[in-house]
């Protein structure tokens, strides 16, 4: 057989030899090759002198390392060389693992979509065929011209790529899978998906392509976050140009904690959005107006004195007067929220309320403390279950009371049932005592009553804590139309409406009433230019005027000079633009009104095109003077009409009367 060989390493055949030293796997090392003479190629180890005719290196490397299997060990390699084998071939065992899961990882749901033509991941065929022959040569690719006329393909609703159009469904339901097994073991709301980064970052992650491993705990916890700090503290400081152009509010938000500790979130207001300051720890400092202020007048010094034009605080308002007293421009007003929901806690400190509301914690105590009949209810066709106040917001009693209210057919159905009259709890004391009340239509009267009272209220707190836009120009004919919606209900009767509009007048008047409430209404083109309804008390262009002389620090006759143009409509106040900017909000009484009743919606929208008097608007103020509670949906009946309700309001006993001294009387 070695007859039949021709040497090919050696002395003899240099050009061979050098071939075989410059291979570089580490095996060539410790073998020779030899070729046949009909040209097939031999590898011959050489310590033991085996020759091998196939397989190549990757088999000499196991015989070399004692490998059994393709080819019988070496019995003369030294050990050396074969521990550098045994490593050498585990290494290629990894490698190819290796590059197993980039496979995987680059194609999770199985072989890729085919590429067609003209899908290129970033368009790279089109361009290398649009590229000059100067371009070409430069050896850099640069993007053609036409790219800039196109939207990549991660733009939100851009033209999708033939691969992502022809996918399977079997493809996009796994994707969705994925997305969605990630969801549900991490518990993650699944309202996360309405997050504005969650398209972006989806967008962000096909962009890159097959691969992408994602940012790891030790990235998330430290450095990305340091980055998206720094993103905010430049959204923040491009705020900074805002606030020293068109001014900005900041805002004190206290609460208190689980640990009861009062906690103030400071927080900045410019049209361009909100801005978080710092949260402090104010529970040694809350009782004293002097280190209040002091914690004030820091936030103030950090935006910029001359920036703030308003501030708005929970009610510290003696704090508040020490600002106004070193800072002359700036305004300083209560929460309206606040204010109002202080509004609800004193009316709800009524005689007749408390009763009324401690009566409705009876039954709601009763249903959700007996599991039989709390299960008998919810299979009944529509339930729903029933709010309960909560422990800080007032006019979640109101609000408690109405989803009573509406469950008063299922409760009555429950305590009138067999399954209930035959069991233990319609014997117990404090079950009869449940049963009275639910079986009691006063009861449930009264519960419509005091809803209805409260709808004004609740519609004013729906417009002073909304995000959309900003309120303070409706706060002042806003509670005007909460007491006027009073008055309606009551007919007029000043002996009935007035231990309620007095205690709103009080809190209005005392505590959340400012010059710059007015001279916001003044300035409100809804209202200015309503010359039918818009008042002209001297208290409303007197506080114009406070805001004026008092916060204006310069150019007080050129601001006269405008507002005498703005209440005129002269110059371009006479704009057929705005005068058009102006009806679009002023026109939203009708509809709000038609809204409310019981019209059906496609008659509504015929009704609108053909009459083009009323468009919606967001701030629906026309309808703060309205009594059917906003929670109730517009296409449910009244559990009262009219003159039913008439008739209970007037009924000897049925609504008590506060006299003088402020005494007060209960509901029947």
């Amino acid at each position: 057989m070695e007859s039949n060989l021709t040497p090919s390493s050696g002395q003899d055949s240099t050009t061979n030899s050098q071939s075989t030293r410059s291979k570089i796997d580490p095996a060539w090392e410790h073998v020779s090759e030899e070729r046949y003479a009909n040209g097939r190629k031999a590898l011959i180890c050489l310590y033991c002198k085996k020759i091998t005719k196939g397989g190549g290196i990757h088999r000499m490397k196991q015989h070399l390392a004692g490998v059994k299997g393709d080819i019988g060990p070496c019995k003369s390699v030294p050990p050396d060389v074969k521990f550098r084998m045994e490593n050498s071939l585990q290494e290629f065992v990894n490698s190819k693992k290796a590059a197993q899961e980039a496979y995987e990882c680059r194609n999770p749901y199985g072989p890729n979509v085919s590429q067609f033509e003209g899908d290129g991941a970033e368009g790279e065929e089109e361009v290398q065929q649009m590229q000059s022959p100067m371009a070409a040569n430069s050896g850099k690719r640069k993007k053609s011209t036409v790219d800039k006329y196109f939207a990549p393909r991660n733009t939100q609703g851009a033209q999708p790529s033939m691969r992502s159009v022809l996918a399977g469904k079997e493809a996009i339901w796994r994707a969705d899978m994925a997305v969605g097994r990630f969801f549900y073991d991490a518990c993650i709301p699944t309202n996360a998906v309405n997050s504005f980064y969650f398209k972006p970052m989806l967008d962000a992650i096909s962009a890159i392509g097959p691969g992408y491993k994602g940012p790891n705990y030790h990235q998330l916890r430290v450095n990305l976050l340091k980055d998206a700090k720094k993103e905010v503290q430049l959204l923040v400081d491009s705020y900074r140009a805002i606030w020293a152009k068109v001014g900005c509010t900041i805002m004190g938000d206290g609460w208190t904690d689980n640990r009861q500790r009062t906690l103030i979130n400071f927080l900045v207001y410019c049209p361009e959005g909100i801005s978080f300051v710092k949260s402090v720890d104010a529970s040694d400092i809350v009782k004293d107006a002097t280190n209040l202020f002091q914690l004030f007048d820091e936030v103030i010094e950090w935006v910029g004195p001359l920036n703030v034009v308003h501030m708005v605080t929970a009610n510290y308002v003696a704090a508040g007067r020490l600002i106004s007293q070193k800072h002359k421009h700036i305004n300083w007003s209560p929460c309206a929220a606040h204010c109002l929901n202080l509004i609800f806690k004193d009316i709800g400190k009524m005689d007749h309320v408390a009763e009324l509301v401690r009566r409705a914690s009876k039954v709601t105590i009763f249903v959700y403390n007996h599991v039989a009949l709390l299960s008998w209810l919810r299979k009944r066709e529509g339930w729903t279950e029933i709010l309960r106040p909560g422990a800080t917001r007032f006019a979640t009693t109101f609000i408690a009371l109405k989803s009573l209210h509406d469950h008063k057919h299922d409760l009555q159905a429950l305590v009138t049932s067999k399954f209930f009259v035959d069991s233990r709890y319609s014997k117990d004391y404090k079950s009869q005592v449940a049963v009275s009340i639910i079986l009691d239509n006063r009861f449930w009267n009264d519960c419509l009553i005091v809803v209805n009272l409260m709808s004004p209220l609740m519609r004013l707190l729906r417009i002073v804590d909304c995000d959309e836009r900003p309120s303070m120009g409706y706060v002042y004919e806003g509670m005007y139309r909460v007491r006027l919606g009073i008055k309606k209900l009551f007919n007029y009767n000043k002996r009935l409406y007035k231990p309620y509009t007095e205690i709103i007048k009080q809190r209005w008047d005392q505590q959340l009433k400012k010059s710059i409430h007015s001279a916001a209404y003044w300035l409100n083109p809804c209202f200015q230019y309503d010359q039918e309804n818009f008042c002209n008390k001297p208290n409303v262009i007197g506080g114009v005027m406070d805001v004026i002389d008092q916060k204006v620090l310069k150019g007080k006759l050129e601001t006269m000079n405008e507002m005498k143009l703005f209440r005129d409509r002269l110059g371009s106040f006479g704009r057929d633009l705005l005068i058009l900017h102006v009806k679009y909000f002023n026109l939203c009484t009708t509809f709000a009104k038609v809204s409310h009743s019981n019209i059906e919606p496609n008659r509504i929208v015929f009704w609108m095109f053909y009459n083009k008097k009323r468009i919606y608007d967001p701030i629906d103020y026309a309808c703060i003077d309205e009594t059917d509670f906003w929670v109730v949906d517009d296409d449910q009946p009244a559990e009262l009409d009219v003159e039913e309700l008439e008739n209970l309001l007037y009924e000897e006993g049925s609504i008590p009367i506060n006299e003088v001294e402020g005494s007060s009387s209960h509901i029947g």
